[in-house]
């Protein structure tokens, strides 16, 4: 496969010149205003040659063929393999950063595989995936990559995935949600104070993707909470946020409970204790939210999916394998309620494997 020829730094959208010289990042809330040569808090985008530009621009921290299921996405073509990858730097100071390497990379060396949009788009279809993911860091920072990306996919009949947090603006928003076809936004808690303090951010913006995806597109939404011991995991915030979630978006929106553990700049925190996964989940279904699951522990219950009306078992899960498949016609075969998402008649049979990929002038090597 010959590699496309292109250039790792391109002219970005949304900035514009301020008076006193600067140039401003209007990409996402933090506003970045920039002198020659300096880089905005996400280190990716810069101001070269009196712009702002996207340094990282067809290059990638790896590339990686995973189950749907991890980004995690448990409505959207289930049992599937998704391609997927990454650059460097994050628009958020995340203390508990779960891929600290990657996101808060200051090292050009991370990006360590060069492939353009046409290149990620043959190797997903070579490997018949359904999917591309955007993921391991934030894919809003490199959003003309994603874009370009996604439009080589969908020439080809292959969706898009992004993996976000959802630290955006109005304007770049439409733009970043028009080529989605799925998205699974991490709320990193609901308090504003945790997201100030611990995430580098606020909670609005954040709040106003949810809203946005929800009710202005098409693409299938599903949100992450990583419970932290001591910081986000009081019972209180966990009902507000799952009564928030009924309210603002509905009922059918999957909510996943994800386990921390010790990383990056808060290793003194303990590890998330499963007796605290399953409260959460207890508190979000009986607010109202009819499809809770459980992340990062091994748990049959809280990975399967049931029926919101007769609670009849619809997909079982073994961790990331779909292990039982019930639907019938994306809907429950005893009591025939429908189940939101979006689903094919069967299940993928990809499994739980990760499938390490390599693109570069040498073509595609598989580890």
């Amino acid at each position: 496969m010959a590699m496309e020829r292109f250039s790792s730094t391109v002219s970005t959208d949304y900035w514009s010149r301020l008076e006193d010289g600067r140039v401003v990042c209007e990409l996402c809330p933090r506003a970045c205003k920039l002198g020659e040569g300096q880089r905005g808090l996400c280190f990716v985008r810069a101001r070269e040659n009196d712009e702002i530009v996207l340094t990282s621009y067809g290059r990638s921290s790896g590339f990686c063929v995973d189950p749907v299921e991890k980004k995690p996405l448990n409505h959207f073509l289930p049992g599937t393999p998704v391609l997927s990858f990454g650059t460097a730097g994050c628009n958020l100071t995340c203390k508990f950063c779960q891929n600290w390497d990657i996101s808060k990379s200051r090292e050009m060396d991370t990006l360590a595989a060069a492939a353009g949009p046409e290149e990620i788009a043959a190797a997903a279809e070579r490997l018949s995936c359904r999917s591309i993911a955007f993921t391991y860091n934030d894919p809003v920072i490199f959003l003309e990559y994603a874009r370009d990306t996604a439009a080589a996919c969908k020439e080809r009949g292959l969706r898009s995935v992004a993996v976000t947090a959802g630290y955006i603006n109005p304007e770049p928003r439409v733009d970043f949600f028009s080529f989605v076809d799925a998205v699974n936004v991490d709320l990193k808690a609901f308090d504003d104070g945790f997201y100030r303090h611990v995430a580098g951010g606020r909670l609005e913006p954040v709040l106003d993707t949810l809203r946005y995806v929800r009710h202005e597109t098409d693409v299938w939404l599903e949100i992450t909470n990583l419970v932290i011991p001591g910081y986000n995991d009081a019972d209180e915030s966990i009902r507000a946020m799952a009564h928030w979630i009924v309210e603002e978006l509905g009922v059918d929106v999957p909510l996943h409970f994800s386990a921390f553990h010790p990383n990056y700049k808060m290793r003194d925190v303990p590890p998330t204790p499963r007796s605290t996964l399953r409260r959460a989940r207890e508190i979000a279904k009986r607010a109202g939210v009819r499809h809770v699951y459980l992340g990062n522990v091994h748990d049959r219950e809280g990975d399967t999916t049931f029926c919101a009306h007769c609670e009849t078992p619809l997909i079982e899960r073994n961790w990331y394998e779909v292990v039982a498949w019930n639907l019938r016609d994306g809907a429950c075969p005893s009591c025939g309620q429908r189940l939101a998402g979006v689903f094919e008649p069967r299940a993928g049979t990809w499994g739980a494997r990760r499938l390490a990929v390599k693109l570069g002038e040498d073509g595609m090597a598989l580890s």
